[in-house]
């Protein structure tokens, strides 16, 4: 009888050893999953303000007509002032600079024509548009990531055993950052 007792006691205490474990580690890829959207991010935060200097470089460089200049310098100045810790202050902010991106250079020939009525600084010209296509891939790409890695959170956050013991403590559930991040069709294949 004792030698009973004493293996069911073992098998309780596996069983429990074996939920901790499963709780524990459970815990871990929802901190680590936590700290990969901080980074993910801080690396958005980085391309969006990598492509409103590019932006402003481009409307600066008297390439551009003066009021095509002027609305491009004006919409990139709003989305670098956009508070931060207001998302939808900020996502409408970076949803008109794509919108304006898009307005500016709608074709390719626009892109095209700018380089060309650089005249003697036209690779110049060439080299601003080349760096603002590529800082609009590198957001969109930003951007995709970082939604992508809070999707995995939430649902990692959404199973059962994580609500019912609070593995993610007090942390707020992570959120999408959704704005407008077409890439302008004036840009593409630079």
């Amino acid at each position: 009888m004792d030698l009973l007792v004493l293996t069911d006691l073992l098998l309780v205490v596996l069983l429990l050893g074996t939920i901790t474990v499963y709780l524990s580690s459970l815990a871990g890829r929802i901190d680590r999953l936590h700290r990969k959207i901080e980074t993910a991010h801080a690396a958005l935060d980085a391309q969006l303000l990598r492509r409103v200097v590019a932006a402003q470089d481009l409307a600066s460089s008297g390439f551009m007509d003066p009021a095509s200049a002027l609305v491009l310098s004006s919409a990139a100045q709003s989305a670098l002032v956009a508070d931060e810790e207001d998302d939808a202050q900020r996502s409408l902010a970076e949803s008109e600079l794509t919108r304006t991106l898009g307005a500016v250079l709608a074709t390719r020939e626009d892109a095209d024509e700018l380089v060309a009525d650089a005249g003697p600084d036209s690779a110049v010209a060439g080299q601003l548009l080349d760096e603002l296509a590529v800082a609009c891939r590198r957001v969109e790409l930003a951007r995709r990531f970082h939604n992508d890695v809070v999707r995995s959170c939430v649902a990692l956050r959404r199973r059962r055993l994580a609500r019912w013991f609070r593995l993610a403590g007090h942390t707020p559930m992570p959120g999408p950052i959704d704005f407008d991040d077409t890439p302008p069709p004036g840009l593409a294949g630079r």
